[in-house]
Parts: C-alpha cells; structure tokens; sequence
C-alpha cells in the first residue's frame, strides 16, 4: 500500500489533520483489509463506483429517475433521514457539482462546482481508491470548515485549482435535486433541463431545410446536455475544528470505502 503521504496529501498545506481522519474510519475497516490482503480483490469490489463505465449505456436512466421524481410523494424513504446523502453529477461536457444534504429531502447544505471536466472525473473513478480534498486558505476560525467559501482542489493528490462554493443553486442544480429527491443512491443519467428545450427548438426552426444534418447534430446536442450522477450515502467524521471527512457507505458491504471527500482548513502561524 502507498504511503500515507503518497496520495491525496503529499502537496497539501496543512496534510496532518487529513492523517487524523484517516485513523478515524470504521472500527471493522482494519480487521477487513488484512483479510483482505491474503486474497485477490472481489469482482464486485467497486460498487456504485464501477456503475460510471455504464453510463454510455445507461440512457434508459432518465425515465426511470423522472418516475422516481413524479412518485416520490407516494414512497417512504429508502433510509434514514438522518444519514448524510453526496451527489456529484454534471453534463457530459461539462463539469462535476458536489452537493451535500442532510437528507435525500432537504436542500443542499454545500453545493460546489468543482474545477474537473465530467470525463477526466469518471476516469478517476475507475480507479480503486478515489480521493478529493478540499483546502480553504482562510485566516479566519469563527465558521466551521464547511462554511468556507473558496477552496482549493485536489483529486487523488494532484491540485486541480479552485472553486467558490455556492451561495444559491443554478437552474440546472435545482432540476437535478428535483429529479432525485428521495433518491438516496444510485448512479445513472437524467434528462437535461426544460431550460434547454426552447434554445434546441430555436435552433431546429432556423435549419429546417438540412433535416438530416440537424437530427444528427441535435441528438448529439441532447447527449450532451444530459446528466450523469452518482449519490449514495456517507459517514460523517469531524477530525477537529479545521478538518472533517466524508466516507462513501458501499451498499454491498465490501471492504473499506472507496470514496473519501475531505475538508481540511489550512492552518496559519
């Protein structure tokens, strides 16, 4: 196994509170991993993660989650709505948006575009281990970390610039809560937003005589503007003041989580 220093936190300012959320997982996480080191590494090891190769064949996604949303009033949640829900979605060409809430129900407490395109970010999922860290450079200490506004990104190790948490939800972040609420996990795509439909019609009415061609580029338009996301369920874990952890909770039990979101206040001396 790498070092501790290796990957996500060799670069970052302050990397010993980051140290001390790690030494804080799941009891059971240690006695699992030696097990695990005298066997090879289960086929469905990867969980939801493993779900983002699909998502080219996964456009089905978005009448199954429309029917979620237009049922969820009907349904009882999933889990509990004490437990701490992730969402991280974004166009296809776009890029990725972290929101956390409460519960599949609430609105987003933290929502953050975060400085990676949708395809580099996928990528990383193939990866056994994925790890993003959140640095804020603030001098101050009266918020609680997680009410910082800028931070700096890191993606399994490497600083990938900086974002600006939101302060109120675009369009688009309010039709993808809207779609998935009382969805507590899942990986999938969703349709793009009835924003976008008079801009597509505009354009379809001005090429009507290259049907074909405009078909073609119009499906291609779709495509594009359509949603993929992931959310599934976290454990919260509060290093300190300065430092705070998030622990994807893998649906079918397999070793250790494989997604780990860290907020981590740089310290000033």
């Amino acid at each position: 196994m790498p070092s501790i220093y290796s990957i996500p936190f060799k670069k970052l300012q302050n990397p010993s509170t980051l140290i001390s959320l790690l030494k804080n997982t799941n009891p059971n996480y240690d006695k699992t991993s030696k097990k695990s080191t005298s066997k090879k590494p289960s086929s469905s090891k990867g969980g939801l993660l493993k779900m983002f190769k699909l998502f080219p064949l996964l456009t089905s996604g978005c009448k199954v989650v429309a029917l979620l949303a237009k049922s969820h009033h009907l349904r009882r949640p999933m889990i509990p709505d004490h437990a701490t829900i992730i969402t991280l979605f974004g166009t296809r060409r776009g890029r990725i948006t972290l929101a956390i809430q409460e519960n599949p129900h609430s609105i987003p407490f933290f929502m953050i575009e975060l400085p990676i395109l949708s395809s580099s970010f996928y990528k990383e999922m193939a990866c056994d281990i994925l790890r993003v860290a959140l640095e804020s450079e603030t001098k101050t200490h009266k918020k609680k970390v997680m009410e910082e506004f800028v931070w700096g990104i890191y993606c399994n190790g490497r600083k990938v610039g900086y974002s600006i948490r939101r302060s109120q939800l675009s369009d688009d972040e309010v039709h993808v809560m809207q779609m998935l609420h009382g969805v507590s996990m899942g990986a999938g795509v969703l349709p793009p937003s009835p924003n976008d439909h008079p801009r597509r019609q505009s354009r379809h009415d001005h090429c009507f005589n290259d049907e074909d061609d405009d078909d073609d580029d119009k499906e291609e338009k779709d495509d594009g503007d359509q949603f993929t996301y992931l959310r599934a369920r976290f454990e919260r874990v509060a290093g300190s003041k300065d430092s705070e952890a998030l622990y994807m909770i893998n649906p079918d039990h397999s070793e250790g989580p494989e997604l780990s979101i860290f907020f981590v206040r740089g310290s000033f001396k």
